[in-house]
């Protein structure tokens, strides 16, 4: 097969962390994960949405903890996923007046999330004042009152923690001191972290989040820089929040976490829909296969025709998708005519090029092997040479 160039994005090396038997960071996978939408009193309907999520390829799935009561029912959650399927890594989401809650699930799931703008919660009273040292210092003692039996919870089972920093629930001191911008999104991540190191915890993971791209994006960057600075490297959970639905959530949630990978950000992700979370799933992992991070399918390179075009293209290249989809370790071509088709299909292992009128070439790489094939006849003659080279698996 022909010698390819390949571009490899220079990743920020965090450290590993356990969840269950994933790794978030290091040199492994960038995880793909969700979030459950059933109540979570429903147990049964919880149970069956993640064992669904799962199979469709959520690594890990998140089920919100409101209240003590739910946290039982999470303990049951477990329960019920054990017997009925298998252990799959679970984090719990926590809310405001979280310390008891996450001590009482921390024992349980694999990993919890706390947002730090509403972990110690203090209704917002409007204040713009400067806040003075002294109370500051109150407050991150509070924070750190708050945080340690969550902490010896964790520590005792092996839970990794996340800080989930979001943009729209910063607390108030930390609006007054930074604004409500990326720089006290940041800080309000690295006053957790440091406590958490003072206490010597770092199964930490690490999100900014915002509905806004441009907020998300410099929020992440702005993160890495802070690490470094202070010798952290701990791994980030990438992801649009509130992006919406439909092609424009999408597009929001890409465009964000694809910006921060091609940067060499992020080792878990989230693209956020208002829609049955399972449709998240296949965005994430097209999202990681464009930018070579993960291969779970065949890579598709499809022209967009143009009037040069003389066979019937956008047919053949869904019939090759769903023929040939599953050939996770194969890139096939389906191009429209000989003025770009050459060039533009050099990559791809296998390929077709339209001819003449409904007919196309078939090729091995560079290498011509059949031409004028009639386009009815075009994707047989594919999949043909590629079981012919043993390339071929039966799904």
């Amino acid at each position: 097969m022909q010698s390819r160039i390949m571009v490899d994005f220079p990743r920020f090396k965090t450290r590993p962390v356990k969840v269950r038997d994933l790794v978030i960071g290091g040199d492994n996978p960038v995880v793909v994960q969700t979030m459950c939408t059933e109540h979570t009193e429903n147990v049964s309907g919880v149970v069956d949405q993640i064992i669904s999520l799962h199979k469709e390829g959520a690594e890990l799935v998140r089920v919100t903890v409101p209240s003590l009561k739910d946290a039982n029912h999470v303990i049951e959650i477990k329960k019920q996923l054990k017997k009925k399927y298998q252990d799959v890594p679970l984090v719990a989401d926590i809310h405001h007046f979280g310390s008891n809650i996450a001590i009482k699930t921390a024992s349980v799931v694999d990993k919890i999330r706390i947002n730090p703008g509403l972990f110690v919660f203090k209704k917002p009273t409007g204040r713009t004042a400067e806040y003075s040292k002294t109370e500051i210092d109150q407050e991150l003692e509070e924070i750190e009152k708050s945080l340690l039996p969550v902490l010896k919870v964790c520590k005792e089972h092996g839970t990794a923690l996340r800080v989930g920093v979001n943009h729209g629930s910063l607390s108030e001191r930390l609006k007054v001191m930074c604004g409500d911008t990326p720089e006290g999104m940041v800080e309000s991540a690295i006053e957790y972290l440091k406590v958490c190191e003072r206490n010597d915890f770092r199964e930490l993971v690490i999100s900014l989040k915002a509905s806004t791209v441009k907020v998300m994006i410099a929020a992440n960057r702005l993160m890495v820089k802070r690490m470094k600075e202070e010798k952290m490297n701990y791994p980030l959970h990438l992801g649009v929040t509130e992006a919406g639905a439909g092609q424009y959530g999408r597009v929001k949630g890409v465009v964000g976490i694809g910006t921060l990978l091609a940067e060499g950000i992020g080792d878990t992700i989230r693209v956020s829909l208002s829609e049955d979370p399972i449709n998240e799933l296949s965005v994430c992992y097209d999202l990681l296969q464009s930018l070579g991070l993960r291969r779970t399918k065949m890579e598709l390179i499809g022209c967009p025709t143009c009037g040069r075009t003389r066979y019937d293209l956008p047919p053949m290249l869904a019939k090759v998708e769903g023929e040939m989809g599953h050939l996770k370790n194969l890139s096939v071509a389906v191009m429209g005519c000989i003025v770009n088709g050459p060039g533009e299909m050099n990559d791809a292992d296998y390929g077709m090029m339209g001819q003449g009128l409904k007919t196309v070439a078939i090729f091995r790489g560079k290498e011509l092997v059949k031409s004028n094939v009639a386009q009815d006849m075009a994707v047989q003659a594919l999949k043909e040479l590629i079981m012919s080279d043993g390339k071929w698996i039966e799904r």
